[in-house]
């Protein structure tokens, strides 16, 4: 799915997820770069991001694949 990954202003990271029209904070990385590795999102999401450079800026729109959701 495509996901738009983004930086707000106070720098915490937020996905937006436009076919669902959903915007949740990134709550934790598996991976201290976030590319390359899962995300947990507000919503219980865990999405699996694509490997990227450490320095890719933000806002970028990636192919994530969704691992999982809370139930």
């Amino acid at each position: 799915m495509k996901v738009m990954i983004r930086r707000d202003n106070k720098g915490a990271l937020s996905a937006y997820v436009p076919k669902k029209d959903l915007e949740e904070p990134i709550v934790a990385m598996a991976n201290p770069a976030m590319w390359g590795g899962l995300v947990t999102l507000g919503n219980g999401w865990q999405l699996d991001l694509p490997a990227m450079a450490a320095d890719t800026p933000l806002p970028i729109t990636v192919e994530a694949r969704k691992i999982a959701e809370a139930e």
